[in-house]
């Protein structure tokens, strides 16, 4: 049975997208959600890192991370899952609430609904690569 997600403020289901209102801590500071996170960590050790950190909601922050004028780092192809699946680490086990809601998933399948990601998602057509749900479903068989 698949399971869809997509926007942050649909229950109980939206805490499982990146722009979800749940803060996280790593790497000894603070980040209002795992978007911000996210997107910063495309460019770490650069002042931008920072500026993408303290941006006001996480379209915002999505806004500056895509920004191809900023300097994207070399590696970003190799670690984008890696980072994105420590995010989701940190969300998922320093809020107890939302690790009962990942692991009440059990087996389902879960699949991020969005129409223009075919890698993050499932886009338009439902072929995408939806390394989203992927990541989600290995943490839930982790915790």
């Amino acid at each position: 049975m698949n399971l869809y997600f997509y926007h942050q403020n649909e229950i109980p289901y939206g805490c499982f997208s990146n722009f979800s209102n749940h803060v996280i801590q790593m790497d000894g500071k603070m980040w209002k959600t795992n978007e911000h996170y996210f997107q910063s960590q495309k460019f770490a050790g650069t002042e931008y890192e920072e500026k993408v950190r303290c941006q006001s909601t996480p379209w915002k922050a999505a806004k500056m991370g895509r920004r191809r004028s900023l300097p994207l780092r070399k590696d970003w192809a190799k670690v984008k899952e890696s980072i994105m699946y420590k995010a989701l680490k940190a969300k998922f086990t320093q809020h107890p609430n939302l690790k009962k809601i990942l692991l009440g998933t059990g087996c389902q399948t879960i699949i991020e609904k969005t129409t223009s990601d075919y890698y993050w998602g499932c886009g338009t057509k439902g072929n995408g690569q939806n390394r989203l749900g992927v990541l989600l479903m290995k943490l839930r068989d982790e915790l």
